[in-house]
């Protein structure tokens, strides 16, 4: 006759209250990344003055992508060292969730050719690169070097979009020296720094569970 495996009370609470912690962590993921992207919207209004409009693309285009990340993120987060296969595949698919701010404005009709005729939405792109870069750098577990080198460019674009964005755009109205300028700069570089915090989240339990591996091999090993 076979026999059936129990399950503990214990464990069935703990279960619950696992998935309970992933829905509260998944839920303020949300929250923050709609909150972050409503904030970029901002920053792009202000950066475009009068030529900026709102409309329905704004959601699918700047708030979907926020909600994407946020999640995702927000789902790496509650992530423990003891993760299963599948959640670790899923971490990696997490680490790459900024793309969806590359790859939602592409989507629109002729989107794309704009891209490569006249590199519309290139700014996309290259703030999608910069955070999987900086997370990468912050993430921790791997090669220093590479680490470093990620660091100062995701840190070295940052910089540089905060400082020139403005000035190129719209010139002497949004220039350094002035505080509306130096107030967009400021606004730029703390978004860029608050989504490459973000993004270290998945790297960060992705690291934990490799280390965690590394040391369940090791007391395999002496006992």
């Amino acid at each position: 006759m076979s026999e059936r495996t129990v399950a503990e009370p214990g464990d069935m609470d703990t279960k619950r209250m696992t998935r309970r912690t992933r829905w509260a962590h998944v839920a303020v993921g949300a929250a923050a990344g709609l909150a972050w992207a409503g904030a970029l919207r901002a920053w792009m209004a202000e950066l475009s003055g009068g030529m900026s409009s709102f409309t329905w693309g704004t959601f699918e285009g700047v708030l979907l992508p926020g909600l994407v990340v946020g999640v995702a993120f927000g789902w790496a987060s509650s992530v423990g060292p003891a993760a299963s296969a599948r959640e670790r595949r899923m971490l990696r698919w997490c680490a790459a969730a900024p793309l969806a701010f590359a790859i939602a404005p592409v989507l629109r009709p002729g989107a794309l050719v704009d891209l490569l005729t006249q590199g519309l939405g290139g700014g996309a792109v290259l703030v999608a690169l910069t955070a999987i870069a900086g997370g990468y750098a912050l993430g921790g577990g791997r090669r220093i070097w590479a680490r470093v080198i990620c660091g100062v460019l995701a840190l070295g674009v940052s910089v540089a979009g905060a400082l020139f964005a403005g000035p190129l755009v719209r010139g002497p109205a949004l220039a350094l020296d002035s505080p509306r300028g130096a107030w967009l700069a400021v606004f730029d570089l703390a978004l860029m720094l608050v989504l490459i915090a973000a993004s270290s989240a998945p790297f960060r339990r992705l690291a934990a569970t490799a280390a965690s591996d590394g040391r369940t091999s090791q007391t395999g090993r002496a006992s």
